[in-house]
């Protein structure tokens, strides 16, 4: 906000495209007009224990009559959620590093990993690979 270039605006602008990434939607995006932008969105789209429909990509989630990782996915996609307003906290001391971010991120795979299959797939070869 003050144009000064350091780690924690990296993180806030990490923040931003993970928001973008998931939810298909640029911060410039038409809906966002007045007081409104993304991150609010967001923050008011979060459910104690989910996300509401229609705020992440559909393409991602599915429904939860097709799709028997429903659950799982949303759940995924709303630690994702909320791992991105914590990188863009207002407050550059109050967002969390990279290296935070990071171990995170590793921890939502890990879980929706388990959560899809039981633990299996984390032996696999290319599951390792990534860890």
């Amino acid at each position: 906000m003050e144009g000064i270039v350091s780690t924690r605006g990296d993180v806030y602008s990490f923040g931003i495209v993970v928001m973008e990434t998931f939810t298909r939607r640029k911060p410039t995006d038409e809906m966002f007009v007045g007081e409104m932008n993304i991150k609010q969105w967001i923050t008011k789209s979060l459910l104690p224990d989910a996300i509401k429909d229609g705020v992440v990509d559909g393409n991602l989630l599915g429904t939860e009559q097709e799709d028997d990782d429903f659950v799982s996915k949303r759940d995924c996609l709303s630690s994702i959620m909320r791992l991105a307003l914590a990188c863009c906290a207002e407050s550059p001391e109050e967002r969390i590093n990279m290296k935070e971010a990071v171990a995170t991120l590793k921890k939502i795979r890990t879980k929706f990993l388990k959560d899809i299959a039981g633990g299996v797939l984390l032996n696999h070869p290319l599951v390792q690979h990534f860890n």
